[in-house]
Parts: C-alpha cells; sequence; structure tokens
C-alpha cells in the first residue's frame, strides 16, 4: 500500500502547533488533568496542503481509495489503552473531570468506568459483530468509532443497525429503538453517520479483517455491513460536526492514533462517495 502522504504527517502537527500558538487558539489544559489537555485548533487548508493532498478533486470509488490510503496510516492502541484514550477524547468541555456519554449525553466521571449500571463503557459504533472483529487491534479499538455510553444503554444497542424509529430508549431520551434498530438523539445523529462511513472507508478488507461496508437495510446480523445508508447519510446532512466533534477529531490525529476522520473535516466527501 503506498505511504506517499508519510512525509506530510509530522510536519502538519508541528504546523498545526505553529498556528495555533500565533494565533492563540490552542487552549491549556487543565492542571489537574494533563493526560487531556485541549488540542490546538485544526487549519482546514494547512490539512488540505498536505494531509488530504492525494484526494482533492476525486470523487466516488477514486476519493474513496485515496482516503483509504491516507486514513489507514494509523498508531494503533490495545483494548485496555481505550479507556484513557476515551477519557481524553470525549471530556466534558465543562468539567475535565468527566466524559460526556454518546447517547445519554449525560457528563459522568472519568473514573466511573466499567461495567456496572449507572457506568460507562465502551461502545463499538459500528457494532463488533458486524464482520465478527471482536476487540482485535484495528477495528475492534479504533477509537474514531469507540464512544463511552452508559452501560444500559449500550446494552439496548447491542448491534443494531442504524433506522429511524421504535420506542424511547429508558435513561436515554431523544434516543428510540425497534427489535432491528436503533436511532441516537439528534445532536449526534451526524457524529454515528460519520463515524460508520469512516470505518466503511479505513477497512476495505486488505488487513485481514472484513470489508465493512453500508447498505440501505437493517437486520445485518453478523455480515460485515451496517444499515441504513439512506438514513444515514441523511443525518450527516442535518448534524453538521460540531465544536466538540472537531476536537475530538483533533485529539486523536494529535495525541492517539494520528489518522483522521474525513468526514468530519470534509462532510461534503459523504455525498461525493455515496
Amino acid at each position: 500500500m503506498s505511504r506517499r502522504h508519510l512525509p506530510y504527517r509530522r510536519p502538519l502537527l508541528a504546523t498545526l502547533a505553529a498556528f495555533a500558538a500565533l494565533t492563540g487558539t490552542a487552549a491549556a489544559a487543565p492542571a489537574d488533568t494533563p493526560r487531556a489537555p485541549a488540542a490546538a485548533a485544526t487549519s482546514l487548508g494547512a490539512l488540505d496542503d498536505t494531509y488530504y493532498q492525494g484526494a482533492l478533486g476525486k470523487t466516488g470509488t477514486a476519493l474513496k481509495g485515496a482516503l483509504h490510503t491516507i486514513i489507514s496510516d494509523q498508531s494503533k492502541l490495545t483494548y485496555s489503552q481505550v479507556w484513557d484514550a476515551l477519557k481524553a477524547t470525549d471530556q466534558d468541555p465543562s468539567n475535565s473531570s468527566n466524559v460526556i456519554l454518546l447517547y445519554s449525553g449525560r457528563s459522568e466521571p472519568k473514573s466511573d468506568n466499567g461495567g456496572g449500571v449507572g457506568q460507562w463503557n465502551r461502545e463499538h459504533v459500528w457494532a463488533k459483530s458486524h464482520g465478527d472483529f471482536g476487540t482485535a487491534t484495528g477495528p475492534g479499538t479504533d477509537i474514531h468509532h469507540l464512544r463511552p455510553a452508559d452501560v444500559s444503554v449500550n446494552s439496548i444497542r447491542g448491534n443494531k443497525d442504524f433506522d429511524s424509529g421504535g420506542s424511547q430508549v429508558s435513561g436515554a431520551p431523544g434516543n428510540y429503538t425497534d427489535s432491528d434498530s436503533f436511532e441516537p438523539r439528534d445532536a449526534v445523529k451526524g457524529d454515528v453517520a460519520r463515524m460508520i462511513l469512516y470505518m466503511a472507508v479505513r477497512y476495505e478488507g486488505d488487513d485481514s479483517f472484513a470489508d465493512l461496508e453500508p447498505n440501505d437495510q437493517v437486520s445485518n446480523g453478523s455480515a460485515p455491513h451496517i444499515g441504513r445508508l439512506s438514513v444515514l447519510k441523511a443525518w450527516s446532512q442535518e448534524d453538521p460536526p460540531d465544536t466538540f466533534e472537531k476536537r475530538r477529531n483533533d485529539v486523536i490525529f494529535n495525541q492517539y492514533q494520528h489518522n483522521r476522520n474525513p468526514f468530519i473535516d470534509h462532510p461534503e466527501w459523504v455525498g461525493a462517495i455515496w
């Protein structure tokens, strides 16, 4: 696989750091949480000139292939390292001791992670049974689609596909579910869509894992597919990337995996590919 973008990654990090220092956009980390500093603001122009250079001007399968090459260059975490990574990527901007839970939106102490009722655990937004990758290093530990979630709500979501409708989820107002699908709250619908589509571009079946692809159906079971694509595309348009999601992308890039979710930086690429 080509790695022609490799020379750009480290200079880009330095460029972004200098940009932040000059413009005053880098927020200082709280003194009591040195592990999770606020990320420097990212210049899309700098990213396009370096990180995304090989993808610009492309559409369809050509764009998907170029992005796959770019984002496949990443550092990988173990499943145990994911705990600490999520404490940084999903830190509550109003309380550095807490994380924001994906579906419920609740602010929960970072230390309250585990498997008990009321605690938070590691939610695979692309359900790990869809492609049978489990928690293996790779798709099973890719924090671009792993998020803190309330244990009980995570269990209710299970491995269901994403679609609209159903009954409201207990303990998580604004989320709905039925026998074969799950609808997240409005504030994270786009986040969910962009995480799913990131996984479809990153994992193309050339690294011993299944070729993950979205489709327009539910009840996909253990097949390496998740739906509904038409609904996910609509969600991405209705809920564009916000400050929390953009910061999360920067933290993953700067501190952990050193790759990006391109659909956060360029939401228009969703329609350009699908």
